[in-house]
């Protein structure tokens, strides 16, 4: 139970001091756990001598019960050689045996027990340092967490400070005013600069005819216009007479051409 006692405070010293002077959580974790898994190294090297301790005390007793049965063979084979005296020294090194036997168990069941308890501790001490690994990670992302909520509470607090957003704002209203000075030199240079006859029939060639243009066809579709729909109606009829006539004429051509052909023919013939 000593060696228990001792890995356990071992285990909460460096465990204090680790924590003591812990400025990264996540290493700091990391190095609780290799001194645990170190600790629990030098802990089985402990029990494997105490197991061993505990099967030499085991084999010694069995030995003891050896030994003692040998010399009460050997009391029994001197008494069937009438050698009484023979016995009697042999019976007395049996009962030597069989006492040291008796006080070596004893102690051997002692040891075995307490060997038991520290293969338990030392099986539910190990299954504790694998739970710790488990919540290692656990511990590690919530402390990210943390230190990720008060960064962004560090950034609000700088943010809640009004200078900030009163700068932003003063460089929009001076980039809105860069761009306004930018537009409005740009037009003067348009205004001013150039041939102004080119100006002029640039905006007759332009936007006033598309807006006479525009008026025309708004009148029209409103029947604004009657004189020129009838105007429209008369170009059309005119239209379909001259193809009507022009279609004749090209009949009249074929039907020629076709004489001509025939006539060609006869006087060949002939």
């Amino acid at each position: 139970m000593g060696i228990m006692s001792k890995l356990s405070t071992m285990i909460r010293s460096n465990l204090n001091d680790l924590i003591a002077r812990a400025e990264n959580p996540e290493k700091m974790l990391n190095q609780i756990i290799e001194d645990m898994r170190s600790q629990l190294a030098q802990a089985k090297q402990e029990v494997a001598v105490a197991i061993a301790d505990e099967r030499k005390l085991r084999r010694q007793v069995s030995d003891e019960r050896d030994q003692k049965n040998d010399w009460e063979r050997r009391a029994k084979l001197a008494l069937r050689e009438g050698r009484d005296d023979l016995a009697r020294q042999a019976l007395l090194r049996s009962t030597e045996h069989a006492e040291h036997s008796t006080a070596m168990e004893e102690q051997w069941r002692v040891h075995a027990s307490e060997t038991e308890t520290l293969k338990d501790t030392l099986r539910q001490l190990s299954s504790k340092i694998e739970e710790a690994k488990r919540k290692r990670n656990i511990l590690i992302a919530r402390q990210k967490r943390a230190a990720a909520q008060q960064r962004i509470h560090e950034t609000l607090a700088g943010l809640s400070d009004r200078s900030a957003f009163e700068a932003f704002d003063r460089m929009a209203e001076r980039i809105e005013e860069t761009e306004m000075k930018a537009l409005a030199a740009a037009e003067v240079d348009e205004e001013l600069g150039g041939d102004a006859l080119e100006h002029e029939f640039a905006r007759l060639e332009g936007g006033d005819i598309d807006v006479e243009r525009q008026l025309m066809v708004l009148k029209e579709e409103m029947g604004l216009l009657p004189a020129a729909a009838e105007a429209a109606a008369e170009g059309e009829v005119v239209e379909a007479d001259i193809m009507e006539v022009e279609a004749e004429v090209e009949v009249e051509a074929e039907v020629e051409a076709e004489a001509k052909v025939e006539a060609e023919a006869e006087e060949k013939k002939d």
